[in-house]
């Protein structure tokens, strides 16, 4: 009987792993980067649309 917790389990575990294909991961990539960049610039947006809004209000510096 094989321990799971043993270098040869971990071996045959890792052999038994379905490892993403190169075109898989830099399409992940891709969209993960997209992704951030929308909502750092959606961020940005609301901070700008939030400050001119309290500088007109006279609240702002």
């Amino acid at each position: 009987m094989d321990k799971w917790f043993s270098i040869s389990g971990i071996q045959k575990e890792a052999k038994r792993v379905r490892w993403p294909k190169i075109k898989d991961t830099g399409k992940s990539t891709g969209e993960v980067l997209i992704f951030t960049v929308f909502f750092a610039l959606y961020f940005v947006l609301c901070e700008f649309v939030v400050t001119f809004i309290l500088r007109w209000l006279g609240i702002g510096a």
